[in-house]
C-alpha cells in the first residue's frame, strides 16, 4: 500500500507530496485552494480555461477566493497551461502522483497536496468549474464559521443524497485524518466525509453549486446567462 507519511509537500518541484505536520504560524485569517488537475474527460477540453463571459472559468473561481482569502493555492499538474491568466493572490501547487503510481490519484490526494501548506484554522476548497461562484456569496459562507462547534471537521453544502466537497470549508487539522485514509488506499470524498464530523452549509441560492463539467451543463449555463443579460 502506498504510504505519504512523513513527506515534505513543496511547491513548484518536481516531488511533492504531503506532509502531515501543520505548522503552528496563522499568517492569513483563511486560506483558499483551488482544484485544477481533473483531465477534463467529461468535458473534452481543458474546462479551466474555457471563457464565461471571455473569462476563462479557472481565473473567475480564483478571483471569487480572493475577494475572501488571504492566499489562494491552485493545485493542478499542469501549472504551465494556467500561468498566462490572471489570478489574484494565487501561487501553483503542483499537483504529483504518490509514490510508486503513475497518475494522479483524484480531488481528495490533490486537497491532501494542496493542504499541507495552509497555515490557517479554516480552508475553503473549490473546484475550478464553477463560473457562478461570487466574492459576496464567500464572504458571507465565511460568516458562518463563527458559529461551527469546535468538533465539527467541514461546513459544506449538501443535496438530498451526498455531501458537495469540491464547494466548502475544512479545519485544516483534518490532515492528519486525511492522510491515514489515503495511506489506506482511500480516494472517496464520501468515504471520507463519512468518518468525519460535517455541517451542513446552507445555500440560499443553489445554482451558485453549478459545476460546468461536460458540454451540456456548460452549453445550457451559457444560455442562461445570455438570457439574463437580455432581460
Amino acid at each position: 500500500m502506498t504510504n505519504i507519511n512523513n513527506q515534505q509537500s513543496t511547491t513548484n518541484s518536481q516531488q511533492p507530496t504531503v506532509n502531515n505536520q501543520q505548522s503552528t504560524t496563522n499568517s492569513q485569517q483563511l486560506t483558499a485552494i483551488v482544484l485544477a488537475g481533473g483531465k477534463s474527460s467529461r468535458m473534452g477540453r481543458d474546462k479551466a480555461l474555457i471563457p464565461i463571459q471571455d473569462v476563462p472559468m479557472l481565473q473567475l473561481v480564483c478571483t471569487a477566493a480572493a475577494d475572501c482569502a488571504d492566499k489562494v493555492y491552485v493545485v493542478t499538474p499542469w501549472q504551465e497551461h494556467y500561468q498566462h491568466l490572471i489570478l489574484p493572490k494565487s501561487e501553483f501547487v503542483r499537483e504529483v502522483p504518490l509514490p510508486g503510481e503513475t497518475a494522479n490519484q483524484g480531488p481528495l490526494v490533490g486537497f491532501a497536496q494542496g493542504l499541507a501548506h495552509v497555515t490557517t484554522e479554516w480552508v475553503l476548497l473549490l473546484a475550478c468549474d464553477m463560473p457562478k461562484l461570487r466574492g459576496e456569496i464567500l464572504r458571507e459562507w465565511v460568516n458562518e464559521l463563527d458559529g461551527v462547534n469546535d468538533e465539527v471537521m467541514a461546513l459544506l453544502p449538501r443535496n438530498d443524497s451526498c455531501w458537495e466537497p469540491l464547494c466548502g470549508f475544512y479545519r485544516s487539522s483534518c490532515l492528519t485524518g486525511l492522510m491515514e485514509f489515503i495511506n489506506k488506499g482511500g480516494r472517496s470524498f464520501q468515504k471520507w466525509l463519512a468518518l468525519c464530523r460535517v455541517q451542513v452549509l446552507i445555500v440560499k441560492d443553489r445554482e451558485v453549486l453549478v459545476d460546468c463539467d461536460t458540454p451540456f451543463i456548460l452549453n445550457r449555463q451559457v444560455a442562461k446567462d445570455a438570457k439574463e443579460e437580455e432581460s
